[in-house]
């Protein structure tokens, strides 16, 4: 039988190295992306043209209102996304994110009895957000086993992180090793509309960081007048 799994894709770079993963790993894909409210339609427009590179199966782009709660950088316009770092939860958490996102790929691989699904969240080289955690995704899973009738019946949904254990240069070093193009990738919060980086957000500068770790030259597409060596 094909193994089929659901990819979360936002256009970022740990998204895209999920996919090159799955594929390796012999999935027929089903790639998922989310229209939240988020600052920039840049990284879907990067997750759109990975969802081709990668040949996936099937890509559903899902509209849901998360801007109507408010409360995060990254829907509400009024709050400035922080450069330079930052300690604790960051402004730019979306509060309960990745909750929705998986309930909705939860309800997807049911449908497409798909025996995985597959998100990016990671443990070491993260913004501070709860729901990256791997006590999160455990209790997701603990969910995934009593609210579906494919598990009650013997067929699992498998809630799979294969970078939750990486830093982001071993996720680099690991997404080089398997072909992803990651100048295609946008993972800025505040990215324009050709999908430049601002390159002094915390997502760009864990992004940063992961290349000059793992020794790669990067290939992050940067607005006019940022300097990467800074």
């Amino acid at each position: 039988m094909v193994k089929k799994a659901v990819i979360l894709v936002s256009g970022g770079l740990d998204s895209a190295t999920c996919l090159a993963i799955a594929a390796e790993q012999g999935f027929e894909m089903y790639a998922l992306s989310f229209e939240y409210g988020q600052r920039h339609q840049a990284e879907l427009v990067a997750a759109k043209n990975m969802a081709k590179l990668f040949n996936v199966k099937e890509h559903k782009t899902v509209h849901i209102g998360l801007d109507g709660i408010g409360g995060s950088a990254l829907t509400d316009p009024g709050i400035a996304v922080p450069e330079g770092g930052t300690e604790g939860v960051p402004v730019t958490y979306v509060p309960a994110r990745n909750t929705v996102f998986l309930s909705l790929a939860l309800g997807w691989a049911e449908v497409l009895h798909a025996s995985s699904i597959v998100i990016g969240v990671n443990a070491v080289d993260y913004s501070g957000y709860p729901d990256c955690r791997p006590e999160f995704i455990s209790a997701f899973q603990s969910l995934a086993q009593l609210a579906t009738q494919v598990a009650i019946q013997g067929e699992p949904i498998n809630i799979d992180t294969p970078l939750i254990d990486l830093t982001k240069a071993q996720i680099v070093e690991r997404g080089v090793a398997l072909g992803v193009d990651y100048s295609q990738t946008v993972s800025c919060y505040q990215a324009d509309d050709k999908g430049r980086a601002c390159g002094c957000c915390d997502s760009c500068l864990l992004r940063k960081k992961g290349f000059d770790d793992a020794g790669i030259p990067d290939p992050t597409r940067y607005v006019p007048g940022f300097t990467k060596n800074r």
